[in-house]
């Protein structure tokens, strides 16, 4: 069939298969571009898209790791194509087995023990029975705890006050104020289960337990922080609030892996466009500005931009990285924002958030690298990709 993207609010309900493959190929040879002395077992929990797809890829293409991917897709049914990162996986799966990578991959809910013992018994299955690296990159609007079945739903709403802001239609180009009441203590809450630190935790708990951890290994988790124009939806908000506990489990994490050596972090990434980034007020806005003064100064990344840096960072020692040797905050988290938040880009950032308006959008932002960025997630918009073309989905 001939497959066009099909928008349903801030959500593209169809992928194209061919333009998932270039997308993936692409960022495959950017890793394999850039040699890492890295890790040699990686488990990524959140593996089919945005930075957990790229931190799969750097491991496998840029340390010649094994890995084992694990994602919750949908496989394409009658004229309904599979989801992006269904595609991204078979992609993935494809180009790790032509470089001669091991690699498991589980579809289920990373949130269910039942995942979990699966996920295990892949690990086992690998040479030594173990990884040194656990990347934690899931992303998800509901999680049932299975400790006790309670089912909780996130939501992306300030706390304490509402919240009154610019923001911007990616689609139509139109740039307005919008406002959001507060959120309850149970959207707090529920939110806090779902975007928090809880499952990451119970991750490393069953894999320590199961002894599928290797001596001195790692584990990384990934937050966002923003400037303070973005706080009061983000930082100061819901997710903020699930972001804080996300670093105060992180906290308990070391105390489980320093036991053998290893190290727990939270990496604070770069805004990007994100399914989720693309549906919360003030980050489109945002990340468009940002997009045009970093490609300016020569300092945008991308997912696999990102993570090849941040593998060689953590890595820069060797397989066996000296933890102490690596740069972290005052609060112990690895900022991979640095060159967002280098001050030229953020008193830049000042100067076009007051003035940009429907007008001069076009002109004061790159809201068409940011289209470019949402529409390639789904596998639409990339060079060399006929979509006139009738594809096999």
């Amino acid at each position: 069939m001939i497959v066009h993207p099909k928008m349903r609010g801030f959500i593209c309900t169809t992928a194209h298969p061919v333009g998932c493959n270039m997308n993936v190929r692409h960022q495959a040879e950017y890793a394999r571009q850039h040699k890492i002395n890295g890790p040699k077992r990686v488990l990524v929990i959140g593996s089919s898209g945005g930075y957990g797809l790229a931190c799969r890829l750097t491991a496998a293409f840029s340390c010649k790791a094994d890995t084992v991917g694990v994602f919750f897709d949908r496989p394409a049914s009658g004229s309904r194509t599979a989801t992006a990162g269904w595609y991204n996986n078979v992609s993935f799966e494809k180009l790790a087995g032509q470089d001669g990578c091991a690699f498991i991959s589980i579809n289920g809910d990373a949130y269910s023990d039942e995942v979990k013992k699966q996920t295990i018994e892949a690990i086992k299955s690998l040479p030594g029975g173990q990884v040194d690296l656990v990347i934690y990159s899931l992303a998800a609007p509901n999680r049932v705890n299975p400790r006790d079945g309670q089912k909780h739903s996130s939501v992306i709403k300030p706390v304490g006050k509402s919240f009154t802001g610019k923001t911007v239609d990616f689609h139509t180009g139109q740039v307005y104020e919008t406002s959001i009441s507060p959120a309850s203590e149970d959207e707090i809450a529920g939110t806090v289960a779902v975007m928090g630190g809880e499952d990451w935790l119970f991750w490393i708990e069953e894999l320590k337990k199961s002894g599928s951890l290797a001596p001195k290994a790692a584990t990384m988790a990934f937050s966002y922080i923003g400037p303070t124009l973005t706080h009061d939806i983000y930082k100061d908000g819901t997710i903020g609030r699930a972001k804080e506990d996300l670093e105060e489990k992180c906290t308990m994490i070391n105390s489980l892996l320093a036991q053998d050596g290893g190290r727990a972090y939270v990496a604070v990434n770069k805004g990007l466009v994100t399914q989720a980034s693309s549906a919360i007020p003030v980050v489109p806005l945002y990340i468009s500005l940002i997009y045009k003064l970093m490609k300016e100064k020569g300092s945008h990344e991308g997912c696999i931009e990102q993570m090849v840096r941040l593998f060689e960072r953590v890595y820069s020692g060797g397989s066996q990285p000296n933890w102490d040797s690596i740069p972290v905050d005052e609060k112990g988290r690895i900022r991979m924002d640095d060159w967002e938040m280098d001050d030229s880009i953020q008193s830049g950032l000042d100067k076009l958030w007051a003035k940009v308006s429907t007008e001069n959008l076009e002109e004061l932002t790159d809201i068409a690298g940011y289209r470019e960025d949402f529409y390639r997630m789904f596998g639409f918009g990339i060079k060399g990709v006929d979509y006139q073309a009738d594809v096999e989905i």
